[in-house]
């Protein structure tokens, strides 16, 4: 498996563990070999008096203990031996200064708390998400293999999956931190050959809340060349099953295709249930109105694979539009804006609402930026590193705040804020400064957005789009810019704001708290203790 930028592999020996085990191993191997000699004699004539009767097994225990004695104790017997920075010093103790340690900086605890607390391993990430593969591989063909299940009326009408799955998420863009036991899995459907999609964007729609700018609606059209009075009555049945009436028109329901869904998953799941059962336990938690089921992978007590870990992986049905972009139930919204007529004006209705996936053109811009970046890069280490700050921040807080810190700066937002500034300072240029300064550099571009001094975008639905993710359905290229953290009010983005800078300004404390002494112990300290906090223009 390739290795991402900044990811190496580390092994370290327990010595806790190891010495004893060292120890109980070697005696058993002398009591082994005594046991051996023993019966190996008797069968022989018995020796002369006072001859040597072999192997001095109590002589080797003893030793194997002392030594083992004498490692354990070798820290504190160095102490005792090695002379003091003030031993042999004339003058009473009272004169005499202990040595003063410096505390590592920053950069030194950014760098210990992510290989010990933050960064995964590339070999245990590669094989969770084999795992994954295979086990979601068989349930979506046969999910395919089923074909449609037949609860609407004319099931030939009806959805059905397209075969395949794609994988997206932070696992997969090389940037998850601490555990690989989340995935997210997009399943495409495919539609009914007489039933075709008109798609549009609710950016410019007039009076609705900024919290749905980013949604899409899925109007039924018949296919080209097809004759609209037969098509209406062809595609009645599906209209009736997946559909709602907005505006007079037929209008594809996200929460309708979810609850087929997730229907047509357990009968999936009942199909090869009875293959997995000697690799793993397999269960399906079904979602609510608008989130997606999640497949729970439990190992079995017989399976001796490697890696192997209790996996929750979320399956999420997606209608795909064209060149990798994908429709997909929107996330629920930050906070009630308003009243609903309010918020969906003009006969709008929330079960038609979707939102897009870009994974695909994400991945690609990651890896753009990454081809263009110098070979010792880090951008990815410092996402890893801003959402681990964002979990060190929510310590303490009362859980209707740690929500808002945790919605308001969400991974997509973290992520969203890292492309921004790559594109925008360049990522040759960027990656020249030390780690702290780059980290220092994000955190005061998510103050200015949270503060509306700057704009944080879409990166896809952006103001200008980037041309480096390939090319886009139309409904996107037309699509109006959509700012992530609009949704959100004023008062929420500047207490997340003051909470973003306290966290920061703490940050040394917070790692030395919660990174351990076994860390810090490792740290070198550093060549300057000049102060490091947050750049002077503070708001």
């Amino acid at each position: 498996m390739p290795r991402g930028p900044g990811m190496s592999v580390h092994y370290t020996l327990n010595l806790r563990v190891f010495w004893p085990l060292l120890t109980g191993l070697c005696t058993a191997l002398v009591c082994l070999y005594h046991v051996l000699r023993g019966s190996g004699t008797a069968a022989r004539a018995e020796a002369p008096e006072g001859a040597d009767l072999g192997f001095p097994l109590l002589r080797v225990a003893a030793l194997l203990l002392l030594g083992y004695v004498l490692l354990r104790s070798r820290h504190a017997l160095r102490q005792r031996l090695l002379p003091g920075p003030s031993r042999g010093l004339a003058g009473p103790p009272a004169f005499s200064s202990p040595r003063h340690v410096p505390e590592p900086g920053l950069g030194l605890l950014l760098e210990s708390y992510y290989e010990h607390e933050v960064r995964l391993s590339p070999h245990v990430l590669g094989h969770s998400k084999a795992h994954v593969s295979r086990i979601v591989g068989e349930l979506v063909r046969a999910g395919r293999a089923r074909g449609p299940p037949g609860l609407v009326p004319g099931g030939a009408l009806a959805l059905a999956f397209r075969g395949d799955f794609i994988q997206v998420g932070s696992a997969y863009e090389q940037h998850k931190i601490r555990r690989p036991d989340g995935f997210d899995v997009l399943v495409p459907l495919r539609l009914p050959p007489l039933v075709a999609l008109e798609p549009r964007s609710l950016g410019a729609e007039p009076g609705l809340a900024a919290s749905f700018h980013g949604c899409f609606v899925c109007a039924l059209k018949p296919p080209p060349g097809a004759a609209v009075a037969p098509w209406l009555r062809d595609c009645r049945p599906f209209a009736d099953g997946f559909c709602v009436d907005v505006r007079g028109q037929r209008h594809l329901a996200a929460p309708l295709v979810l609850r087929w869904f997730q229907v047509h998953l357990q009968r999936s799941l009942a199909a090869v249930r009875y293959s997995l059962e000697g690799r793993c336990r397999v269960s399906l938690t079904p979602g609510g109105p608008e989130q997606p089921p999640t497949l729970h992978i439990l190992p079995c007590r017989t399976d001796y694979g490697c890696c192997r870990l209790s996996m929750a992986v979320r399956l999420i049905p997606a209608v795909h539009l064209g060149d990798g972009v994908f429709l997909v139930a929107p996330p629920p919204p930050p906070a009630p804006v308003g009243p609903l007529a309010q918020e969906f004006p003009g006969g709008l209705r929330p079960e038609a609402l979707w939102g897009v996936n870009t994974a695909r053109q994400e991945q690609k811009l990651l890896s753009w930026l990454q081809e263009r970046a110098a070979p010792g890069a880090c951008s990815l280490k410092c996402l890893q590193l801003l959402k681990a700050l964002r979990d060190l921040g929510a310590r303490g807080l009362d859980a209707t705040s740690a929500a808002q810190w945790g919605r308001i700066l969400s991974s997509y937002v973290l992520k969203s804020a890292l492309l921004a500034v790559l594109l925008r300072d360049g990522a040759p240029g960027w990656d020249e400064a030390p780690l702290e300064a780059r980290m220092a550099h994000l955190v005061r571009f998510l103050r200015d957005c949270l503060l509306r001094r700057q704009t944080l975008f879409h990166c896809v639905l952006g103001p200008s789009g980037v041309a480096e993710v390939g090319p886009l359905p139309k409904v996107l290229r037309e699509a109006a810019p959509v700012d992530l953290l609009a949704a959100f009010d004023g008062r929420a983005r500047e207490v997340v704001a003051a909470q973003l800078l306290s966290t920061w300004r703490r940050l040394p404390r917070l790692l030395r708290a919660y990174g351990g002494p076994r860390y810090l112990a490792r740290c070198s300290p550093p060549r300057t203790q000049r102060s490091r906090g947050f750049p002077k223009e503070e708001p």
